[in-house]
């Protein structure tokens, strides 16, 4: 989600500069559970992932901004190119009537929902995103919706019942607590009425449009019991997929969600291309999903979105050089990837959250980098998503500014050497088990690995090796 600005920025202002001088510090989420220690429990449970997700990439899809028209219906000339892409899963930000009663902006923000049973008439009609959802299933994409569920637009209808919003002392409706979020109500959980009419809305989406899941924007703002039920009665339905935008509540992921949002590689990437982390902390990172993500579950792992590019800067402001090799890195450490409109196209602009800028596409240079990107993530089980794939396995290298690591599954190894630096590197990797004949990706060269690699790599190149 976002507004003008993250919650509470000014007060986290003081700590993000005291951890500072530590490297990037993790970006602190926007409720009251951040100075809670997180659960590291690691329990199986009995909902599953749906099979179509195991390997899918993600792409984010921001109507508003996408063509001239910003329409349902412009965005769909788009869908062969997407398809050409390798992309399976649309991602749409919310779609639905923007609020106009404390409207940020001439637009407004799409997270102040005025009404969750309608589509936004500036997007078109209900009967286009219909079509649309038609045409991409026929294409093979699958549809997820951008669903908000801790707040409304202040002249949403549901604002009549005082009882289903949180009210201060006086009795009146507040905005979420601990945010400077002035444009949205913040709902009562403690309702069971509005519990029943919110997962009543979402049944709509899936029963009447067929979509395919949900990306839960401040899922963490929610009760865990209001998603586990909701997730429980969409599945009467169909199978769905889940992303939770959080990642401090571990639990979301038991019975609730299949992913939540990657920040801490977000965040350790970011200071990887300042210099003020070290590559080692990317190996563990990765170990530390294996013990703390419930069997099946995994992060979503991006090096741009919505909020981070209006909000914290483009790719090119943060990673600067580095860009390819951070996009590499989520597509090849456990997680599913992914892309946000207009990466395949250099977006290097900070899109206006509030007003109309539409991206530019006169330039579709990294759409090969990410088709195969994509390939190698569809072609390789070892890049498979949670429990589907295989575990990260850290190589030792001879020179601290390179991470290296191989990821198996039953025969198929993916190798990858990256210097993550703005130095040039030379040194060796040892292989041990890894050993054996590879083709490099994706010029598909084939060579012989040993026990060690020798590698002379340029500040941030990357080599990947699949066997």
């Amino acid at each position: 989600m976002a507004r003008a600005k993250r919650p509470a920025v000014l007060l986290l202002a003081l700590l993000m500069a005291a951890l500072a001088a530590c490297g990037d510090a993790r970006q602190v989420k926007e409720d009251e559970t951040v100075n809670q220690t997180r659960d590291t429990a690691a329990e199986p449970d009995a909902r599953q992932m749906p099979d179509w997700a195991e390997s899918a990439v993600m792409y984010e899809v921001n109507i508003r901004q996408y063509t001239k028209e910003g329409t349902f219906r412009a965005f769909a000339d788009h869908l062969p190119r997407l398809k050409e892409m390798g992309v399976d899963i649309l991602w749409f930000m919310p779609i639905h009537p923007i609020s106009e009663k404390n409207r940020l902006g001439t637009l407004g923000s799409y997270y102040a929902v005025r009404n969750y049973k309608a589509v936004n008439p500036e997007f078109g009609t209900a009967e286009d995103f219909r079509e649309l959802v038609n045409k991409a299933h026929d294409m093979g994409f699958k549809v997820i919706l951008d669903w908000v569920a801790n707040h409304t637009g202040w002249d949403n209808p549901w604002i009549d019942n005082t009882d289903w919003y949180t009210t201060d002392d006086s009795g009146r409706i507040v905005h979420p607590p601990g945010t400077n979020w002035q444009d949205v109500a913040d709902l009562n959980y403690g309702n069971p009425d509005m519990r029943a009419a919110m997962i009543d809305a979402m049944k709509y989406w899936v029963e009447e449009f067929d979509v395919d899941g949900f990306r839960a924007d401040y899922a963490g703002g929610v009760p865990t019991d209001f998603w586990e039920t909701a997730r429980a009665e969409l599945e009467t339905i169909k199978p769905v997929f889940m992303l939770a935008e959080d990642d401090a509540q571990i639990s979301l992921l038991r019975r609730a969600f299949d992913a939540n949002y990657g920040w801490e590689l977000y965040h350790l990437m970011n200071g990887l291309a300042r210099g003020q982390r070290k590559p080692e902390q990317v190996a563990l990172y990765a170990k530390r999903l294996e013990k703390k993500y419930p069997a099946g579950t995994f992060p979503l792992h991006f090096t741009s979105n919505h909020d981070e590019n209006s909000w914290t800067g483009t790719e090119y402001e943060r990673l600067g050089g580095a860009v390819k090799a951070m996009a590499a890195l989520t597509f090849t450490v456990p997680g599913m990837p992914l892309i946000y409109s207009g990466q395949e196209a250099g977006l290097n602009k900070r899109l206006q959250f509030f007003e109309k800028d539409e991206i530019p596409w006169d330039d579709l240079s990294l759409q090969s980098f990410y088709r195969d990107l994509i390939r190698l993530k569809h072609d390789n089980p070892a890049l498979r998503n949670g429990a589907a794939g295989g575990a990260f396995q850290a190589l030792e290298a001879d020179d601290p500014n390179i991470l290296a690591f191989a990821r198996t599954k039953e025969d198929n190894t993916v190798l990858v050497v990256m210097n993550l630096s703005d130095g040039s590197v030379q040194g060796s990797v040892r292989t041990a088990m890894s050993a054996g004949t590879y083709r490099s990706f994706p010029q598909e060269d084939e060579i012989e690995i040993g026990d060690r690699l020798a590698v002379e790599l340029d500040p941030w190149e990357y080599r990947i090796f699949v066997k």
